[in-house]
């Protein structure tokens, strides 16, 4: 998809905001003439007439008035971020003196640059791919270690290599039945049927291990959303200010003092959270109060984690046990707060309530949560350390868990222990980047959707002893999907679509 442009792109590429240094970046055919434009060295010499990557000292200036001392780089085409004659000009940070380098650039001939107009003419001039160009969106707005470092695997070409091999696998079979139904009488698919559902079903399995790291790949580049629950006052603010460690949210010994939902975000052991606290769950005669109960509950059925916070001086009532309806089938940890004070709800009542507001079945040996007891919708494992986690709840399809630890906002005791199960919970502790690739983008998981979906197609196709222009069909449609991750198969409109939601300068 290698096109030429007529014009000459100009942007700063550093953030507006007081800073040591500013850079302005020209891209284009005309890059090194319009610099030449600007830019005066101490030694007379023009920037078009300078080695590639070499960098020079001098100053810029517009209608021959001096703007600022500058240090510029000259990259040469094809070997530059964007495939094209390119010059950085590094001047001092600020947002008048940049600014006013960028105006003089612009003055001698170059035009304001799109938002991601850069790394669109790179991947437009082949210098990367699609699924590269948006690890580079990606890398500029990673919110934690892991984002990033999926970021950097992606734009290494992690994916693309992945996609590539499968896709070229796929084009090659196609290419056999076309050749073959071109030219029956010298190429046969008399018992080929067998051996394409062998190589079909091999990269559909390829697909699905991609598939099924997206979910996590989410959590990773968009953060957790997690759900503070819990009846009023039983602590839940005080936990968001131990969990951001300020104190963010208004703590008052009157009921209700929380009325709508307030979201932050913070980064726990390399992985992002973003917290909302909510109003405090009860049948409230406040309208607004019960406005704020609503949207609770709203957000905690769309939560990735609910963090149920228990005040333990004060015994379970009907708002415990609509909370513990409203957490079946969520990933949960019931946080039993106030281990300071004399204790009116113990462990073992939560977990015979949970059990009884639960779709599982208890046995008949133990009506509670029991260790290593399967019931018709799960296991449940006992598991005790020095964080004071007690019980893990889980049911076979993995979609709900169910924790139990103690904690004390008001002392600041057990956070390191909630933490810790946090990254335990979503990532078994810890996230692998040797081998694993993470889907972290919404447009490639519906891409990989839909090429499985194809082969799926294929393989009943098979089955069923359907024509082989079938097989074709489908196995172009799988090969189209998985193009449009990597940009071998789009239209200019997504393309544009694309772009437009980067940062200026990139």
């Amino acid at each position: 998809m290698a096109e030429n442009f007529d014009d000459t792109i100009a942007a700063i590429s550093t953030a507006m905001a007081p800073s040591g240094i500013g850079i302005v970046r020209i891209s284009g055919k005309n890059a090194f003439a319009i610099a030449d434009r600007v830019y005066s060295g101490k030694k007379g010499k023009r920037l078009s007439d300078q080695k590639q990557y070499t960098i020079h000292y001098g100053y810029i200036s517009d209608n021959g008035k001096k703007i600022d001392e500058v240090l510029v780089l000259v990259m040469r085409e094809p070997h530059s971020y964007t495939g094209e004659n390119t010059v950085e000009i590094d001047c001092h940070g600020g947002v008048l003196a940049t600014r006013r380098v960028l105006e003089a650039v612009i003055h001698a001939g170059a035009r304001p640059a799109e938002p991601g107009e850069f790394t669109k003419r790179a991947f437009l001039n082949g210098r990367m791919d699609l699924s590269q160009a948006e690890a580079v969106m990606d890398i500029i707005s990673a919110k934690n270690d892991y984002a990033l470092r999926s970021a950097q695997q992606q734009l290494s070409g992690s994916i693309s290599e992945k996609i590539e091999t499968v896709r070229q696998k796929l084009l090659y079979e196609t290419a056999h039945i076309e050749a073959a139904l071109d030219d029956p009488e010298h190429i046969s698919l008399e018992g080929y049927g067998p051996e394409l559902r062998m190589v079909v079903e091999e990269q559909r399995t390829e697909i699905r291990k991609l598939l099924q790291s997206a979910d996590s790949g989410k959590l990773i580049q968009e953060g957790i959303k997690t759900v503070i629950l819990g009846k009023p006052n039983a602590g839940k603010s005080s936990l968001l200010n131990l969990l951001l460690g300020e104190e963010r949210a208004i703590v008052t010994d009157i009921a209700g003092t929380t009325r709508d939902v307030l979201e932050e975000q913070i980064n726990v052991r390399g992985i992002t959270l973003r917290i909302l606290d909510t109003a405090g769950i009860r049948n409230a005669s406040d309208k607004i109060e019960q406005i704020g109960v609503n949207r609770a509950i709203d957000q905690a059925r769309d939560a990735d984690l609910i963090l149920y916070v228990v005040d333990r001086s004060v015994p379970l009532d009907q708002n415990d046990y609509e909370i513990m309806k409203l957490i079946q089938n969520k990933r949960t940890i019931i946080v039993l707060n106030k281990s300071d004070l004399d204790s009116e709800v113990t462990e073992d009542m939560l977990k015979e309530e949970l059990a009884s507001h639960s779709e599982l079945t208890p046995t008949a040996a133990h009506p509670g949560l029991t260790s290593g007891v399967e019931h018709s919708g799960g296991q449940r494992e006992t598991m005790t350390d020095s964080a004071g986690l007690h019980e893990h709840v889980s049911n076979s399809a993995g979609l709900s868990e169910t924790v139990i630890l103690n904690l004390s906002a008001k002392e600041k005791q057990g956070l390191e222990g909630l933490e810790k199960q946090i990254e335990k919970m979503f990532f078994n502790g810890k996230i692998e980047f040797n081998d694993q690739i993470y889907v972290t983008n919404a447009r490639h998981k519906k891409a990989l959707e839909d090429a499985e979906n194809s082969l799926d197609y294929v393989i009943k196709s098979i089955d069923d002893q359907m024509p082989e222009d079938f097989w074709s069909i489908d196995l172009m449609g799988a090969i189209d999907a998985l193009g449009r991750i990597t940009g071998e198969s789009l239209g200019e409109d997504l393309v544009n679509e694309i772009f437009a939601k980067f940062c200026m300068g990139k």
